[in-house]
């Protein structure tokens, strides 16, 4: 029996070691939080709430849900990352194909002016005012015409197109093919695993955003999304000096609540209410999350 040695035993004592207290640091925070969420808010005041709820309760939820403004914003949100992230997929890997194209006389100095984007801003105030010119104010449109093309993603992008043998475009094109379906055909399905990742960014990016509805939509409650909900319920909760007044910041009278809702568990509850959609899509996309990130990073 061939002798492993001590340096092999340590190594991998020491590697499953280190993996388990990386794991123990990454979960546990959303492991808190759901246990916080699920824990009686008069009991939770006294601390001590690690992995498990101490009183076991749902009101928090309730508490929630019974404002009668988190579901609306809640599709409004879904609607904004589906419909953002098919846009922003579809327009920007059609900007990185072409982009991509040698014979494309002007893809350097366009590529240049996207570039300079990522670097430079007009700010705050040009933006609202371009955004006021466009008659996007208080409309569903602001949250997904300002997000349909990203420098960065059409970056990546145009790197994986590289990476695609030109024979394959070559042979559609003797074929008869068009540069339309050639992208459509060819070029779009070969893109799947870094669409996949590119689809995964835009979608938490825009599940995730609160800033535009704050500035743009904040007079239609209509529009309002789920993110933007999330942060009136904590800064009414950060202000709060009574389980009632929190109750009365997410529109739930004191009596409904009851003595259970406390700031602390109100904000792990809409945490979690605005967190698990986004963690359900994952696992769906995991499998191409890896093999996007690396396709097009090593050049043969």
């Amino acid at each position: 029996m061939r002798n492993i040695g001590l340096e092999p035993v340590l190594f991998g004592t020491f590697n499953a070691v280190f993996m388990v207290c990386i794991v123990i640091v990454t979960l546990y925070p959303f492991l808190n939080t759901i246990a916080v969420s699920l824990n009686a808010g008069n009991d939770t005041i006294r601390g001590g709430i690690y992995l498990l709820p101490r009183e076991w309760t749902i009101q928090n939820y309730k508490a929630v849900f019974a404002s009668g403004t988190i579901i609306p914003a809640f599709w409004i949100s879904v609607a904004r990352t589906v419909i953002s992230t098919i846009l922003n997929l579809f327009l920007t890997t059609m900007l990185a194909y072409t982009l991509s194209r040698k014979e494309y006389v002007f893809r350097k100095p366009i590529t240049i002016i996207f570039v300079l984007t990522m670097y430079f801003n007009a700010g705050l105030i040009p933006n609202y005012f371009l955004i006021k010119e466009l008659h996007l104010l208080n409309s569903f449109w602001v949250y997904v015409i300002p997000t349909m093309i990203s420098a960065f993603n059409m970056i990546v992008i145009r790197t994986y197109i590289g990476s695609i043998h030109e024979s394959l475009m070559e042979s559609a094109r003797i074929d008869g093919a068009g540069d339309f379906k050639i992208f459509m055909k060819v070029v779009f399905p070969l893109c799947k695993p870094v669409l996949a990742t590119i689809a995964l960014f835009v979608a938490v990016g825009a599940w995730n955003a609160w800033f535009d509805a704050f500035i743009y939509t904040s007079s239609r409650q209509h529009l309002s999304t789920l993110q933007y909900e999330l942060m009136k319920l904590i800064q009414s909760s950060m202000n709060a000096n009574s389980s009632a007044s929190v109750a009365n910041g997410a529109g739930v009278t004191a009596e409904s609540a009851g003595s259970l809702v406390t700031p602390k568990s109100i904000r792990a509850a809409v945490t979690i209410v605005a967190s698990v959609p986004i963690l359900l899509v994952y696992p769906f996309m995991q499998k191409y999350f890896v093999v996007g990130m690396n396709v097009g990073s090593v050049k043969e």
